[in-house]
């Protein structure tokens, strides 16, 4: 198969690519370093052009509910409008668990506008929903510090290695479009304020986590299920405690 891959040079994307690869796939890794613009369309139909799916796993560069929410509008719509004109077959998105679920949120809302613009685009789709990477702990400390002080909602918590979401991504490019939404998360159900405590101390950080019941999480309010799936999702294989003793060597 051909696959392009939009975002394919950041974390998820060039493992996905890595991945396709050595399954025997022609993966494609395209974005702004390779001279294609999804926000603008620049490049984007010459870089559908003949693929059989079309992943993507771009971000948006700015956090700023309204710049996150203008990025996917635009960068959505134009490669769902590219493929559409080339015909292509499937289109893989990676979305975020609970998204759904979080309308306070100052980013999730706009995953949520990514989702309704695939459903609604008459593409073939399969919608990838993850939780929390690993890699990013401790930037959630960092957003969630007051001081020398991290508040942390004291609810359950499923992060996951990046490695297991570009497998759940990849092997959801090569299967047949479910026209919905599939999910993944870490092999664990751990507690949030836990999780960053030990990932603190593991990196000998003075911080200290306090289980705040009021914190929110990038402006939402948390609750039991706020961030971990509710029914069947793919597990992950990699555990916190396995990922953190390589990140040591």
């Amino acid at each position: 198969m051909r696959i392009v891959v939009f975002g394919g040079t950041g974390l998820i994307g060039s493992q996905v690519v890595s991945r396709l690869r050595e399954a025997g796939h022609e993966a494609v890794a395209q974005s702004p370093s390779t001279g294609v613009n999804t926000v603008t369309g620049d490049g984007v139909a010459d870089a559908v052009a003949g693929a059989d799916a079309v992943v993507d796993v771009t971000n948006s560069p700015s956090f700023a509910p309204d710049d996150v929410l203008a990025f996917f509008r635009a960068s959505t719509g134009n490669l769902l409008a590219a493929e559409k004109a080339a015909g292509v077959g499937h289109h893989v998105a990676l979305s975020v668990v609970g998204a759904d679920r979080s309308p306070e949120s100052s980013y999730l809302p706009a995953k949520v506008a990514q989702e309704n613009l695939i459903r609604e685009s008459g593409v073939p789709y399969t919608i990838v929903r993850a939780t929390q990477f690993f890699e990013f702990l401790a930037g959630i400390a960092d957003t969630a510090t007051e001081g020398d002080t991290v508040r942390i909602a004291p609810v359950p918590f499923q992060p996951m290695a990046s490695a297991d979401v570009a497998a759940a991504v990849a092997d959801a490019a090569v299967a047949a479009p479910v026209n919905g939404a599939v999910e993944t998360a870490g092999p664990d159900r751990l507690r949030f304020d836990e999780v960053i405590r030990q990932s603190l101390a593991a990196k000998g950080d003075p911080r200290r986590v306090v289980a705040d019941p009021a914190a929110r999480y990038f402006g939402q309010t948390m609750g039991d299920d706020t961030i971990v799936p509710v029914g069947d999702y793919r597990p992950g294989a990699i555990r916190l405690a396995d990922w953190q003793a390589a990140q040591s060597r």
